[in-house]
């Protein structure tokens, strides 16, 4: 598992770590370039998950069409087109056009559906954990030399290594990165967008996604401001700041993945990462002190990795595999949405200094998200069985679209595997192979 998922975790990083090198510093960036307000600001910082928003579907529902590679290659194209624009440029409206561009380069879905292509359901969490964990170090590692090289070489410095980090990617998806297997099943191939918006499990993890992304969003929007112009912090130190928050954060995600998926308390985590968000705004919006400031900082990027590594694996169990691609896109459409949202309410709080009524509404939202999340349906109680294609029949397989309780199956062609996925609260495994 590791060959086939650490090439495509080591994508996906690369671009995050391209997105995150900048995002300690652009609002501080933004905000002395001629004809900047809190608004265009706030886009600036957000105005990337706009167009990562819109595309993403798209990408998701092309990827399941005409294969994850060539999808994957044209949304990097875009991405290093994006960065190119901003390296290049130090006028805020072709800033925003450039960020955009690496919005629109909207490979997460693809990617997460790639993995999930290739690798066992009982074994997608340990996998999106692996790719998760490349994410928080790339996030790590983007917190330290962003402010750093930033502080001493300038902002452009920085957008010109999010170029070459898109050229790198390309070559690690060309050459090390496997081809995904074959699956056929017997659904049609519309996608019936309206049902998948209507499912209840999945608006869970929509909503949820899209609130985790915005709060992150806002926050740094929101940290570095008030760190460098109330508590006297200069650009080149906040790295003191993100580092070891990022580190406990990123220490935080191995128990989260185990409690998760070996334990099945997806639901568990998710409140105690919810719970974090609400006690962090709290200490921040409430606080004058740099030391509790910097505490709750700590604190939320501890719940927010509380929370990647079992957000998208998830969202994919209540997916079908005809539809992963899609489910995804939509999945990361919303994180997009909020993330744009997060940094538009950031550039209004920044100019109207209004942190206690920020922190209460925070709060209030956490509450109505953990009623949300006890609704959700127990992920844990979705099983798969694994069976060798030729002792299976197609009378047999037929069969199983009336049972009760049997949620899909489909044939992995490479592997010549028939793969039942099924509710163990209707139906348990003893029962499905007693109808063979």
């Amino acid at each position: 598992m590791f060959k086939q998922v650490m090439p495509l975790s080591a994508i996906i990083s690369l671009r995050f770590f391209g997105l995150f090198l900048v995002l300690p510093l652009i609002s501080l960036y933004a905000y002395n370039l001629e004809g900047a307000t809190p608004f265009l600001v706030g886009v600036v910082v957000g105005g990337y998950a706009i167009t990562q928003m819109i595309f993403q579907v798209p990408f998701g529902t092309m990827s399941d069409k005409w294969g994850r590679k060539p999808t994957i290659i044209f949304g990097i194209v875009l991405f290093g087109i994006g960065s190119l624009i901003c390296a290049l440029t130090n006028d805020i409206y072709m800033l925003i056009l450039g960020r955009f561009l690496q919005g629109a380069g909207a490979i997460g879905a693809v990617v997460t559906a790639m993995i999930s292509d290739i690798v066992k359901e009982e074994s997608r969490g340990k996998a999106m954990a692996m790719m998760g964990g490349t994410i928080a170090l790339s996030f790590a590692l983007a917190m330290f030399f962003g402010p750093f090289i930033g502080g001493l070489y300038g902002m452009h410095t920085l957008f010109w290594i999010t170029f070459v980090v898109a050229v790198v990617s390309i070559v690690i998806l060309v050459t090390a990165v496997p081809n995904p297997p074959k699956i056929t099943h017997s659904y049609e191939e519309k996608v019936n967008y309206v049902e998948l918006l209507r499912n209840q499990n999945l608006l869970t993890m929509n909503i949820t996604n899209f609130l985790q992304k915005g709060l992150m969003t806002f926050a740094f929007v929101l940290i570095p401001v008030v760190m460098i112009k109330t508590f006297g912090f200069e650009t080149s130190e906040l790295y003191k700041v993100y580092l070891p928050a990022l580190i406990l954060g990123v220490i935080a995600m191995g128990p989260s993945a185990v409690m998760a998926e070996k334990k099945g308390k997806y639901k568990l985590m998710l409140s105690i990462g919810i719970a974090f968000f609400a006690l962090s705004f709290g200490i921040m919006g409430f606080v004058s002190s740099d030391i509790l400031f910097i505490i709750g900082i700590t604190i939320f990027f501890v719940g927010f990795n509380i929370h990647e590594p079992i957000m998208q694996s998830l969202t994919t169990k209540f997916a079908r595999v005809n539809q992963k691609g899609t489910v995804l896109g939509v999945f990361n459409s919303f994180g997009y949405l909020g993330t744009f949202f997060g940094g538009l309410i950031g550039g209004y709080v920044i100019e109207f200094h209004s942190l206690v009524g920020t922190a209460t509404v925070v709060i209030i939202v956490s509450l109505a998200w953990l009623i949300l999340i006890y609704k959700m349906a127990n992920p844990s109680d979705i099983k798969n069985i694994y069976l060798e294609f030729d002792k299976t029949n197609q009378d047999f397989l037929n069969s199983l679209n009336n049972i009760e309780g049997v949620l899909e199956w489909y044939i992995n062609e490479s592997d010549k595997k028939v793969i039942i996925k099924y509710n163990s609260k209707v139906i348990s495994q003893e029962e499905i192979y007693a109808k063979m």
